[in-house]
């Protein structure tokens, strides 16, 4: 089982779906109907709609050592904040528990 696509909630779609492939090194796919597609990887597929209601999601994904640098590189020269929030103590911070890296 494979998922194939899920709807990600935006406030600005347009924009959210950039920022998104612009800093994990997606394809911004563009418009397609009522939602905004980014392209994460040859199974799944983002589509971002746009509402004035957004709670906040989780989204985790697993990657290698040279992704995260590049992702990190991207997210740093952009000045992004960055962290576990919104309940972590550590944000600002690389998380190395569990033998990885997160923020």
């Amino acid at each position: 089982m494979v998922l194939n696509h899920t709807i990600v909630p935006a406030r600005d779609a347009e924009a959210s779906a950039r920022f998104f492939a612009d800093i994990f090194g997606v394809r911004y796919d563009g418009p397609a109907g009522s939602f905004v597609a980014v392209q994460v990887n040859d199974d799944l597929t983002f589509d971002y709609s746009q509402t004035d209601h957004v709670e906040w999601h989780h989204y985790a994904f697993h990657v290698s050592e040279q992704e995260f640098d590049e992702i990190f590189g991207r997210v740093a020269a952009a000045g992004v904040p960055y962290g576990s929030g919104p309940h972590s103590l550590t944000d600002g911070q690389i998380n190395h528990r569990l033998g990885g890296r997160g923020v």
